[in-house]
């Protein structure tokens, strides 16, 4: 019988054994995303860029095409990263462009968190290259989106059947924190989450604005004894 110890998994990841990859979150590629709505791929895209940006994941920003067709990256990943160089690309797999694996090699994580669009072309491609090249892959599943419901969930059910692992925006964000007790990084977590963690966030807003309550009881207030 296993002994239980109070470690974390190997497979969850955390802000310094990884890298994110952000890729092709542009107008043009946005225009024909059906599956997912404009507003929620923008909020989760930003979600992950704050919590990539604030936990320092070093973080990869490629497009396609950026001044001759596909036009800008949304400016919510942008404004996390000011400054950072985009890698722009003329190949549909970001694993063939020369500067993008010049990156992933500088960087030097043997664990990858895809996210972007189309998920059937721009994130199939690299996440089972990667794969193929002894990579361990992730996949931020709801900060992805293609022309139809089918084309994605075809996608990612591909990228899993191959060994890609999948997670959404919000589980990122919280599996980087992990422990409240982590302070340093507890006002910064719960803020992205108020900010674009949607009904959680809204949540976390109450909870303080009304009892002083707070994850893991940081500065929390008394509790109020039941009449």
């Amino acid at each position: 019988m296993p002994k239980a110890t109070p470690t974390p998994g190997s497979t969850l990841v955390s802000p310094t054994d990884h890298a994110l990859i952000l890729i092709d979150f542009q107008s043009q590629m946005s225009f024909a995303t059906k599956s997912i709505d404009a507003v929620n791929l923008r909020n989760n895209a930003a979600l992950i860029s704050e919590a990539a940006a604030g936990f320092k994941v070093p973080t990869i920003l490629t497009t396609v095409a950026e001044k001759s067709f596909s036009g800008p990256m949304f400016s919510e990943i942008t404004d996390a990263f000011p400054g950072q160089k985009l890698l722009d690309r003329t190949s549909m797999n970001t694993w063939e462009d020369a500067a993008v694996i010049d990156e992933v090699n500088r960087i030097g994580k043997n664990r990858l968190v895809f996210a972007g669009l189309w998920t059937s072309v721009c994130i199939v491609g690299p996440t089972l290259s990667a794969l193929d090249q002894g990579f361990e892959v992730y996949i931020i599943t709801d900060a992805c989106g293609d022309v139809s419901t089918e084309a994605h969930e075809r996608a990612v059910e591909r990228m899993i059947q191959a060994g890609v692992r999948p997670m959404t925006s919000l589980q990122y964000l919280l599996e980087l924190q992990r422990d409240w007790a982590r302070t340093e990084t507890y006002d910064m977590t719960t803020g992205i989450a108020k900010k674009f963690g949607g009904s959680y966030g809204l949540g976390i807003i109450y909870a303080k604005t009304m009892f002083g309550a707070s994850e893991g009881a940081h500065g929390s207030a008394p509790a109020v004894a039941a009449e």
